[in-house]
């Protein structure tokens, strides 16, 4: 039966200094001053229109991401944020984070940031090697990215992330523990660690660069998850690795086919109807001059329909590290267990996956290959 998960926010901020050669993400170039107060504005006004979706639950957690939202002002969050907490009731334990990039934010800003009500930073490190940083179109270098980790630690933040790649161009397997060491040696709770991906639509995707081959980059991932655990970081989901009870919640949620409202330029939003049986998906209109500009900024919404929520929920939910409660598939469907079936069967065989009576489990090989999981399912 379809029950009612736990609410999210995402906020959406367009704008960074320079658009970086592999982001694909809706960003764009600072181009003089930025309108902080009316796109606070427009964003107060976005959310009103979704508030209809709450349903009466509190807020699990809020990610503001971006571009990067640390070139707004700390006073400009903390008025967004406060406005949130009046119309939507939130969780004693609300995880509420915010991106930041190494070269834009004035570390003394940190602790503003806190003020304002933000509990976590996930700050876009990327490389520590100056050479790797100048290639991905990075504005910031090695010292000014571990100054900001140092602040993140100091600030009373409750946890931080740092945001790194692998597979860089040109890179060497030295070279890419040497970034893990670095990492870790600035003891974040948590990392995001990545290989690099050209994307359409970039300027890498037009100017390729030369990435390291299949076999670098196989021995990059293997024997950088194995320093990484031996490190203390536990890898809970495919690209996030965090110390014991500082996972990020808001992926979590995401992963295990959660709510969660977007708002902001291009900001996507998945939501459960529980009244209607419908799960709705939500895209508010991408162009920062057109979204500022509107009296309604949603752009499309679709709905999710029964035939599709088993892969949908199972595209996010492999992700994840941990056992899939039978139990959460049809709370989050709406569907039987029993539709999985054969698709189960075919990945058993394959020895993908596992399963008892209540859940079922990726085994490592599956974990490897998830888009072979996933095409028993199609």
């Amino acid at each position: 039966m379809l029950t009612l998960p736990p609410l999210s926010l995402y906020v959406h901020i367009p704008w960074c200094v320079q658009k970086c050669p592999y982001c694909d993400f809706n960003s764009h170039g600072q181009n003089g001053e930025l309108p902080q107060q009316e796109y606070i504005n427009a964003l107060i006004a976005d959310l009103s229109h979704d508030l209809q979706y709450v349903q009466g639950r509190k807020l699990h957690s809020i990610f503001i991401g971006g571009g990067t939202p640390s070139l707004f002002h700390a006073s400009q969050i903390k008025r967004l944020l406060t406005h949130v907490s009046q119309v939507i009731p939130f969780k004693d334990d609300i995880e509420i984070t915010m991106e930041a990039n190494p070269g834009t934010l004035e570390h003394d800003d940190f602790a503003a940031y806190y003020q304002a009500g933000v509990t976590r930073l996930s700050i876009g490190v990327q490389s520590f090697s100056s050479d790797k940083l100048n290639l991905l179109g990075r504005i910031h270098d090695e010292n000014e990215a571990k100054v900001a980790a140092k602040k993140a630690l100091s600030a009373g933040y409750k946890s931080f992330n740092l945001d790194l790649m692998h597979g860089l161009p040109n890179q060497s397997f030295d070279e890419a523990m040497a970034d893990i060491e670095t990492a870790v040696g600035l003891n974040p709770p948590h990392l995001s660690w990545y290989q690099l991906t050209i994307e359409q639509n970039t300027l890498f995707h037009s100017r390729p660069p030369q990435l390291p081959d299949d076999e670098a980059l196989w021995k990059i991932y293997e024997q950088g998850q194995q320093r990484l655990a031996d490190l203390g970081y536990e890898q809970y989901e495919i690209s996030a690795y965090a110390k014991p009870g500082f996972q990020c919640q808001h992926n979590i949620n995401y992963w295990q086919f959660g709510d969660y409202l977007g708002i902001g330029c291009g900001a996507h939003g998945k939501i459960t109807l529980l009244d209607d049986n419908k799960i709705l998906r939500t895209v508010k209109i991408k162009h920062p001059k057109g979204y500022l500009a509107a009296d309604d900024h949603n752009f499309e919404t679709t709905e999710v329909i029964a035939a599709d929520r088993a892969l949908e929920y199972l595209m996010n939910r492999f992700r994840l590290m941990s056992p899939i409660p039978k139990s959460e598939f049809e709370q989050r469907t709406g569907l039987s267990r029993d539709v999985l079936s054969s698709g189960i069967s075919a990945a058993k065989e394959k020895h993908l996956i596992t399963e008892n009576s209540e859940f079922w489990e990726l085994t490592t090989k599956g974990k490897l290959f998830v888009n072979e999981l996933l095409a028993q399912f199609c």
